[in-house]
């Protein structure tokens, strides 16, 4: 559950400081007011992407942090990978972007990167934007959709895939028109030679930069290494000297006082260890040499260690690995006929295993489509629509539809109206429509979430952003209700501009935009009973209240509460 929004410096928001509750969380305000930048920096805090123009004029940065209460063991695992203390119940969130593009993430006052934000954001909210109801029926999202509802794994076909294709990848080398092959071949000997003659070792090129370091700056370091030992040890005055004539004056002392005798001992331990540092230092500048053909040596191969990663490895690790992989290639080239052979009986192992994966995915999707379309059906007709709904799934086992999440294609069917034909939902209905099918998809992937504990979902925060668009009177009525009933059991945040859905709220926020010292700026506010009143009163008849307007007001909030 989201506690606390803070946003500052961002866009028109000067600084905003909202605190939400369980239930129903509604915000409205005028046209232009800031509602969808709210929701904007929302997002960041989920680890979507961050850009300097957000920043608010004449600031050097923006900030946007949240307090999230959240299921202590879904969030501790993430917080452990990546080295992160946990807060208990909670967690804070606190991302900076800054004119150069040097943002910084913090959670639990912890550095930390987008990409942990990113690990975290299932287990704590999820929003549909505006433009969710048109891009949530492409292909990619429907099946997406689909499998949340199924809870399906796809890490099994996606394994299954990645080897059947590694596999495929080697055949495919191998059995390459006698030209190619050649001419590969050829290639493949050159740059395994030229490594292997490098005689490269893990981590050579670390130990040679600090070896350079050291020749190219011998004398001083020579001399810097004896004027310490000189400090510490054998100069006039020297600290090992002033620690002996200290300790001696402590044991004097110790004879008239035992406390002394203790502090005696310290600092004559004190100063065998800086003499063990002196001795240490000479010795080190003894073996100090001043060459400069070692110099030359290391310099020239450090170029080939560098030349070497430019052309095959961004590390001297990933040349060496580099390296064995064409020793593997050649290997198998030289011995093609009897690898051939091995190959393909790994291919059909890989392509049966596979097959097993994706055929068991496409069961569970059947099954799931079932349940889901009849759920969803339901949910659409709650909505004041009288509409058919079903998921039809198809595509077949064929190699050509091998993809890492099965074979499966995935397409929603509606018929908004009785007598007329199913056809493809993103085609067939009108925007209200899309908005109300989109909602019902959603409330029917989330309850089934719910019922899953080992699901992040039945933790997380929804926010719709005028997820209404299109729709109004009865219509609007309906949504009310559905999102007053996904609040039941979750918390829910949405922006909306209908009166008939802002009257389902427990909290009801107002965003303004106002003019102060020449600067314009967001507000957010949250309303008492009086000023929710008068709000729907305004969502209903404009800028001038009227009577009428403030009574339909009241009656609306007195029926939805």
């Amino acid at each position: 559950m989201l506690l606390e929004l803070r946003v500052e410096n961002y866009a028109v928001i000067d600084n905003v400081v909202v605190e939400f509750a369980p239930g129903l969380n509604l915000l409205t305000g005028e046209t232009g007011a800031g509602k969808s930048i709210l929701i904007d920096a929302l997002t960041l805090l989920l680890g979507d992407k961050a850009s300097a123009d957000v920043i608010r004029h004449g600031t050097e940065k923006a900030v946007v942090a949240a307090v999230f209460e959240a299921e202590p063991s879904g969030i501790a695992a993430v917080l452990e990978a990546n080295g992160l203390d946990s807060e208990g119940d909670q967690i804070i969130l606190r991302r900076e972007i800054t004119a150069n593009g040097r943002g910084r993430v913090f959670i639990n006052n912890q550095p930390a990167t987008v990409g942990v934000l990113r690990q975290l954001a299932p287990h704590l909210a999820v929003i549909h934007a505006q433009n969710a109801a048109v891009l949530g029926f492409d292909p990619e999202s429907r099946m997406a959709l689909l499998d949340s509802y199924a809870s399906s794994d796809l890490s099994v076909t996606a394994t299954a895939h990645a080897k059947w294709k590694e596999v495929s990848s080697r055949i495919a080398d191998l059995e390459r028109d006698e030209q190619d092959r050649l001419r590969l071949l050829d290639l493949w000997k050159f740059q395994h030679q030229e490594i292997g003659q490098g005689d490269l070792k893990f981590g050579e090129d670390e130990v040679l930069e600090t070896e350079k370091r050291v020749l190219a700056n011998s004398e001083r370091i020579y001399t810097a290494a004896m004027s310490a030992f000189d400090h510490l040890y054998e100069g006039e005055g020297s600290a090992s000297e002033q620690l002996r004539a200290a300790a001696k004056q402590l044991e004097d002392l110790a004879r008239f006082d035992e406390k002394f005798r203790e502090q005696a001992a310290v600092v004559e331990s004190a100063r065998i260890s800086v003499e063990d540092i002196g001795t240490s230092l000479r010795d080190y500048a003894e073996g100090i040499q001043s060459s400069p053909e070692r110099l030359a040596e290391v310099e020239d191969r450090l170029a080939l260690l560098d030349r070497l990663k430019r052309k095959y490895g961004k590390s001297l690790e990933e040349v060496i690995a580099y390296g064995e992989e064409l020793a593997r290639k050649l290997n198998e080239m030289e011995n093609k006929d009897e690898v051939l052979r091995v190959l393909k009986k790994q291919l059909a192992a890989a392509e049966s295993e596979y097959l097993e994966a994706a055929r068991s995915l496409s069961r569970k999707r059947y099954d799931a489509a079932k349940k889901l379309e009849k759920t969803v059906e339901a949910e659409i007709n709650d909505l004041a629509m009288k509409a058919r709904f079903k998921i039809e799934i198809g595509g077949t086992d064929e190699e050509s539809n091998w993809t890492v999440i099965g074979f499966d294609q995935v397409l929603y069917m509606i018929s908004a109206n009785p007598g007329e034909p199913l056809g493809p939902v993103d085609e067939i209905a009108s925007g209200g429509e899309l908005s109300r099918v989109m909602l019902a998809l959603k409330a029917s992937v989330e309850a089934g979430k719910s019922r899953s504990k080992k699901d992040p979902a039945h933790q997380r925060t929804l926010v719709f952003d005028e997820i209404d668009t299109g729709i109004g009177g009865r219509a609007a009525e309906a949504v009310g209700k559905k999102l007053k009933a996904l609040s039941k059991t979750k918390q829910v945040l949405c922006i909306t501009h209908l009166p008939q859905i802002a009257s389902f709220g427990d909290h009801h926020y107002l965003i303004e935009k106002k003019e102060a010292s020449g600067r314009t700026k967001t507000t957010v506010r949250p309303l008492d009973l009086e000023d929710r009143t008068e709000e729907i009163a305004r969502m209903l008849s404009g800028a001038k209240l009227t009577e009428t307007s403030l009574k339909h007001a009241e009656q609306m909030l007195k029926a939805n509460a």
